[in-house]
């Protein structure tokens, strides 16, 4: 492997069915994950999670702490501050229900997985600190889906901050994948008070890391990540601190980048539209360079 990107032994296989008509595509789930930001004396590093090996989906690789859409948050307005669910609707390319679900799931599962949360008890504050026994069994309630995320900020009498949030990129799993996401991906800086740990039973590791740094050991095949995870690094690392990034995202582009893959000339091609770096050419005896 010249580098860390994250290949399934079963893709080629599933790519060919793809190709001649007998793999059907699984619809994909809305996701959200965060990109969290702190800044440092030379740049700003990155929070990012190891997936353990067990997983079926991306075991081993390195990822942002994020999960799936709680169907419950499309139908209830949740306590809000920032853009308007309007505003949000129009950036994410949805419709109001689901660019708030979309948005409460960044903001749950940043805290579920990471133990930050992006919320505060008035538009304008800051939760300080989230640990002890009582935010635990709250935020346990969350990870088994017993306590809704509307109701969790109902208890605690807290505002969801989507003004905390930037909308960086989308990316949808390819079609041959059996597990598909269509994930929006936001950037968040660290809250004042606030600490991230290793909430998540998914992680066997959390970093603290340059883009530069992560990126290197990619590079070095020491870090294994999924396309996304790479793309974002890389553009993450162009800013100096992490309030230019936030202040960088409402222009960024959201339109979902979905890979393909076609038969050329006897082998299979897989591309991702405007990322050609993770092109992959697989001879039809089942190689991959």
């Amino acid at each position: 492997m010249a580098n860390g990107q994250w290949y399934p032994p079963e893709w080629p296989e599933r790519i060919r069915a793809l190709a001649d008509g007998t793999l059907t595509p699984v619809a994909p789930k809305r996701a959200a994950t965060v990109v969290l930001l702190k800044d440092t004396d030379s740049a700003p590093v990155v929070h990012m999670l190891r997936r353990r090996a067990s997983m079926a989906f991306a075991g081993g690789a390195y990822a942002y702490p994020g999960g799936g859409v709680d169907p419950r948050d499309d139908d209830r307005h949740v306590r809000w501050a920032g853009p308007t669910r309007a505003w949000w609707a129009s950036r994410l390319g949805v419709d109001e229900a689901a660019a708030q679900a979309i948005v409460c799931a960044a903001v749950r599962e940043t805290y579920e997985e990471a133990g930050v949360l992006l919320a505060g008890p008035a538009s304008d504050t800051v939760v300080g600190d989230t640990t002890g026994d009582d935010w635990e069994a709250d935020r346990a309630a969350l990870v088994a889906r017993d306590l809704s995320f509307a109701e969790f900020l109902d208890r605690r009498g807290l505002v969801l901050r989507s003004d905390l949030l930037g909308a960086w990129t989308r990316w949808i799993t390819p079609e041959f994948e059996p597990r598909r996401y269509d994930t929006w991906f936001f950037v968040a800086a660290l809250p004042a008070g606030q600490r991230t740990r290793n909430a998540s039973t998914e992680a066997d590791r959390t970093v603290w890391i340059r883009p530069a740094d992560a990126m290197d050991g990619y590079a070095r095949g020491d870090l294994l990540m999924m396309p996304p995870t790479v793309a974002t690094l890389r553009q993450i690392g162009a800013y100096a601190t992490a309030a230019e990034a936030l202040a960088a995202a409402p222009e960024r582009d959201m339109t979902p980048v979905l890979a393909g893959a076609k038969l050329v000339n006897g082998e299979l091609v897989l591309s991702w539209p405007g990322h050609d770096e993770f092109t992959k050419h697989i001879p039809t005896g089942g190689a991959s360079a």
